[in-house]
């Protein structure tokens, strides 16, 4: 079922069929059949004929009874009086009106419609047994759509105790069906129906063959009782849709086939379509597709079957949107910013018999792209590739951002292959001429000859070759076969922190941050974690690292942000401010996008940047370290805090502090877990704590594990606490828990 679930059509479908199970689809629906009819429409049939009194407003009992008697004397085939009987204002009237219903004939029919109260319930009320006589009585008790445009009705309706057949069967002649209830036919158009006043009928005006052997429905209703719609006409008259309903009945069958049919057929045809071998094919089972979608229900209504296609819209919408998306994704995936392949592209690639993967990595290559302006950065790629392809006659080569190109080759013995690629190295030995600029190149090779592998292992064993050539200052490194029984799993490790983040392997701990004067939870550090269906939990240093060399930490950061922003949302609803610190990593601190990414999604999320701390590693490499500092000074100016994290264990310390545009200085463990012991500890922190509050800057002390330390670190000044001693990273539901339970309590009751 998973795996069904990852196809879009499959998925498609489930969604659809819960769409058709709860209506979802009903107003897609609305809208087909009412344009449908509004351009499609026919005469009504001329045997019906509608005497309309609704005009009348003073026709009194008496007026009534002339009007019914005239209407009996026209000697129609069947008279059905659909009238308000207006008894009770005028004896002689009252009086006059029964003597004509005695005399009516075995052709009349009363008609009794739906009494509609205040809470939109129906009710009929079945006129007295000493008016009627022994004439038949017909209901109308049609059922509508959520905008009460009439849809079907029942051919019998029950009323305390007694079965009377509705209008429109009583019309057509027709009692029974395949199911229980019968749908109108809407082409009718109630414009056409023959239609007479009963101011005229009273004056005489009508011919008496106008009614004579016809169907004649005597009525005081008009479109504004009972409000019920007509598809492609809007309010109309009630006795329209009985009319509609009697031409339906007329056909030889009358019967809904509900979405499902629509939706099977739909279905077929698109899995057809999604599995055809060639792209004509595929094309015109599509274009049958959107044919049926918009046909085939008119085409079946001419028949007498209902077949609605709302819920195979759905299917065709939601199964084209995700198919779109899955190939803009891809082409996003698969072509890197130069407009070269990524190297994703050659991983879901499968390889010719006889070939050896190689990745080459250029060294400094952020450097060189740094000193180039935007315009020529892909160029400088392009070149890069140009110049592979010369030497070696490769005709497609992959790119991804970090600097590595990737191809294939001719699969030679192993000392020709390395000759040749020093060969290739030797092209690179002449400057790399881009625009104005002028760049020295050092290449450096990984070398996969691993058949019988998944191409996406061997691009990545090549991969991580080309990066420890690079370390290592070789210029060519063998992926050996020997190290290919964990390499499934660490160099596959960005596709599979994919699948985490979709699944929810990889989640997100809170770890309570402490203000030390007040005793109170004022913040909390959001902690990536992975916990691995076959493999348990995996250190966050591990895949971390892993991301940063596959190029997938920005994605990783920018999940952890939107999920640190939910938290913080949450939290900060309950009143008291609540500050959430989340990570940067040194590989992004100078990218060009950073500030642009962190405050569109800030204001996507609606969240105060003045909530959020970015913590940046002052051990982390920064490439760039002039951008990377006006990066933060941007991000600060936006309103984000700033944090140096785990500060005293880079080389560059007071440096750090001097350059970058920091509001908070955290200790790290290793000089808190001593403080207690080590004098010489003590004045370290004891001085770093003055030095920052000096500056203007907060304190946070992590890895507390005790209650001396945290006193001693109380009695330094320090400002906030961070360690296993005053709450360890849990889930956040877990820790709201206890944020709602403890807001303040003593320090060491976890």
């Amino acid at each position: 079922m998973r795996r069904l679930l990852r196809t879009p059509l499959w998925l498609a479908l489930f969604i659809a069929l819960a769409g058709w199970a709860t209506d979802f689809g009903e107003p897609v629906a609305h809208i087909y059949w009412n344009v449908l009819y509004k351009n499609w429409h026919h005469q009504a049939p001329q045997s019906i004929v509608v005497v309309n009194t609704a005009d009348i407003a003073t026709l009194g009992a008496a007026g009534e009874a002339q009007l019914i008697d005239m209407a009996r004397q026209s000697n129609p085939h069947r008279l059905y009086i659909d009238t308000k009987l207006q008894f009770g204002a005028d004896k002689s009237g009252d009086a006059r009106l029964r003597d004509v219903l005695g005399k009516l004939g075995s052709n009349a029919v009363f008609v009794v419609r739906p009494v509609v109260d205040t809470a939109f319930t129906k009710s009929f009320i079945i006129p007295d047994a000493s008016l009627v006589h022994h004439h038949p009585i017909v209901v109308a008790a049609w059922a509508t759509n959520f905008l009460s445009y009439v849809e079907h009705a029942p051919y019998w309706v029950d009323i305390d105790g007694a079965r009377y057949p509705t209008v429109s069967t009583d019309l057509s002649g027709v009692h029974s069906g395949f199911q229980s209830d019968y749908y109108a036919d809407f082409s009718v158009d109630p414009g056409t129906i023959p239609t007479i006043s009963g101011r005229d009928l009273l004056d005489g005006k009508v011919r008496p063959d106008k009614l004579s052997g016809k169907s004649v429905m005597l009525t005081s209703f008009d479109a504004r009782d009972g409000r019920t719609y007509y598809f492609g006409h809007g309010l109309v008259n009630p006795v329209a849709h009985d009319i509609a309903g009697a031409v339906a009945l007329e056909r030889p069958v009358n019967a809904s086939l509900t979405g499902l049919a629509m939706l099977s057929l739909v279905f077929g045809l698109l899995y057809l379509g999604h599995n055809a071998p060639r792209k004509r094919i595929k094309l015109a089972i599509y274009a049958t597709v959107l044919g049926a979608l918009v046909i085939l229900p008119a085409a079946l209504r001419t028949v007498g079957l209902v077949a609605t296609s709302d819920s195979a819209l759905l299917l065709v919408l939601l199964f084209a949107g995700m198919r779109i998306w899955q190939k803009r994704t891809r082409r996003i995936q698969h072509t890197s910013a130069s407009g070269l392949p990524n190297m994703l592209a050659l991983s879901a690639s499968t390889l010719p018999i006889g070939c050896d993967v190689v990745v080459a990595a250029i060294a400094r290559y952020d450097e060189m792209l740094a000193t180039l302006p935007r315009d020529l950065r892909g160029e400088c790629s392009r070149q890069i590739a140009r110049r592979i392809s010369v030497g070696c006659g490769a005709t497609e080569v992959y790119h991804s951002d970090g600097g590595h190109f990737s191809w294939t080759e001719e699969a030679r013995p192993l000392d020709m292959q390395l000759s040749h690629l020093e060969g290739l190295r030797a092209l690179f030995a002449s400057p790399l001429q881009v625009g104005p600029h002028t760049f020295d190149t050092n290449i450096h090779f990984g070398l996969d000859r691993n058949e019988g592998v998944e191409t996406a292992t061997r691009v990545n064993s090549a991969l991580a070759s080309a990066n420890e050539a690079l370390a290592n200052g070789r210029a060519i490194e063998l992926f050996e076969a020997h190290r290919l029984a964990e390499a499934p799993w660490e160099l596959s490790l960005h596709a599979r922190i994919d699948e985490g983040l979709r699944n929810g392997d990889i989640w997100l701990a809170f770890q309570s941050q402490w203000d030390v004067a007040s005793h109170r939870i004022c913040g909390a550090e959001a902690l990536i974690r992975w916990n691995h269906p076959t493999r348990g939990p995996i250190a966050p240093n591990a895949f971390i690292l892993q991301a940063e060399r596959a190029g997938r930490i920005d994605a990783l950061t920018y999940w952890v942000l939107d999920q640190a922003i939910t938290a913080t949302l949450a939290i900060n609803a309950k009143g008291e401010r609540f500050q959430m610190s989340v990570n940067l990593s040194g590989q992004m601190v100078d990218k060009p996008d950073l500030v642009r990414n962190f405050a569109e999604i800030t204001a996507r999320r609606g969240v105060d940047p003045g909530l959020i701390t970015v913590e940046i590693t002052e051990t982390s490499s920064m490439g760039n370290r002039a951008a990377a500092v006006f990066n933060l000074s941007q991000l600060r100016q936006l309103g984000f805090r700033l944090s140096i994290d785990d500060f005293g264990t880079g080389e560059a310390s007071l440096a750090y502090l001097a350059d970058l545009p920091s509001d908070e200085l955290k200790l790290d463990r290793r000089f808190i877990a001593r403080i207690c012991d080590s004098e010489r500890e003590r004045a370290i922190v004891a001085s770093t704590i003055g030095l920052a509050h000096a500056l203007g800057q907060t304190v946070v002390a992590e890895g507390i594990e005790d209650a001396p330390t945290l006193a001693l670190l109380r009695d330094m000044g320090c400002d906030q606490a961070q360690g296993f001693y005053l709450g360890r990273p849990q889930p956040f539901a877990v820790f709201e828990r206890e944020y709602d339970a403890n807001g303040i309590r003593r320090f060491g009751h976890v």
